[in-house]
């Protein structure tokens, strides 16, 4: 949802691109192999969680105040003091529930996605920061496996699941994720066999404007992209140059900064596995998609423009961060800390969470 954010010509716009600015050229200038963050340059700060025992997937940043993880063990957090504390914010009973996705809309109302055959996929939504949540879906089909959801706005959402009766199946909200329906697939190219999405960081599926999404697969011959202009009605699909032809490999990730331009990140997930042509970049909404020259060096399962700029995005994975400043041509390492996902908010409020309970907001 966070591509649909918008930024006038106000005074606090032009703050915000000077901010960015003033990160990118600092980050540019970090050393790729630095041993610890610099005074004065930007780093990812770790924020304490009290959680190690929970991987967040699931990761939303509202502002550099405001954020929400979600993951395993039925956990779900939220800080709206920049990390300083973090107030556990799970839903009653989901112990056993899996959250690889969360969507906020601001600090006190959000859609968490938990994955899981049957039954274990489920959807909740608070409105209230967490006091309370309501179970707006329960998936009934044992052949239905939910991976990621995105918001188009406040109201239309979708969510994906891997393919029933060769084909992905696509959810739809429009009040918010309150109610949930399932798009009839007519419009929606078949699936190559043992193709899937990748639940590794709630960015298999994402949108941006009003009408235009995106979503990531893996797991068969080849690796896919498949954009939507219509709220997901009808599909398109493209084959993409990232690693494929194992359940492993694919696209992990998708992040478009407006409905041309884009970035996917991927790889081999299984640890110590090389990952060759690990990214790619569009600028026509996904028709093409083009290898970077210089592509992160591992695998990689989320990824995040920086706000307010046309060039500069960040992606990480358990073996590390890495920037481009290019668009996505070229991009080098910045960091060697464990993370799973990563997004940043208008106001450069960028955050990455993954295993032990790592939450982090990036400091400069």
């Amino acid at each position: 949802m966070g591509s649909t954010r918008r930024t006038g010509r106000t005074r606090r716009g032009s703050v915000a691109v000077t901010a960015c600015a003033a990160v990118l050229a600092a980050l540019t200038a970090v050393p790729a192999q630095a041993h610890g963050p610099q005074r004065g340059t930007p780093h990812w700060e770790l924020k304490d969680t009290g959680t190690p025992e929970v991987r967040f997937r699931g990761l939303a940043a509202v502002s550099r105040g405001t954020a929400w993880a979600a993951g395993t063990a039925g956990t779900v957090l939220r800080t709206t003091d920049g990390g300083a504390s973090w107030r556990n914010v799970s839903p009653p009973g989901a112990g056993e529930m899996q959250f690889r996705d969360v969507e906020a809309f601001d600090a006190r109302r959000a859609v968490v996605l938990a994955i899981g055959e049957g039954e274990a996929s489920r959807i909740y939504r608070t409105d209230d920061g967490g006091a309370t949540w309501t179970e707006s879906f329960r998936n009934t089909d044992p052949k239905a496996f939910y991976d990621c959801v995105a918001f188009f706005d406040h109201r239309h959402g979708l969510a994906l699941s891997d393919p029933v009766d060769g084909r992905f199946r696509i959810l739809s909200t429009r009040d918010g994720g309150r109610t949930w329906t399932v798009l009839p697939d007519r419009g929606m190219p078949a699936a190559q066999e043992g193709e899937a999405g990748f639940a590794a960081s709630g960015q298999c599926l994402v949108t941006s404007g009003p009408k235009d999404v995106w979503l990531a697969t893996g797991g068969a011959a080849h690796a896919r992209v498949l954009h939507s202009a219509d709220r997901g009605l009808t599909w398109r699909a493209t084959e993409l140059p990232l690693p494929a032809g194992d359940p492993a490999r694919g696209v992990f990730a998708l992040a478009f900064r407006d409905r041309a331009h884009g970035l996917a990140v991927g790889g081999d997930y299984r640890p110590g596995r090389p990952s060759p042509r690990a990214a790619a970049r569009t600028s026509d909404g996904g028709r093409t998609w083009h290898p970077a020259t210089t592509p992160p060096p591992a695998y990689r399962s989320g990824v995040a423009w920086l706000p307010h700029g046309r060039t500069a995005a960040l992606a990480v994975g358990p073996t590390g961060t890495d920037l481009t400043t290019d668009a996505g041509r070229t991009w080098r390492t910045v960091g060697t800390g464990s993370f799973d996902t990563v997004d940043c908010a208008p106001d450069h409020g960028c955050w990455a969470a993954g295993e032990k309970g790592r939450v982090a907001r990036l400091e400069h």
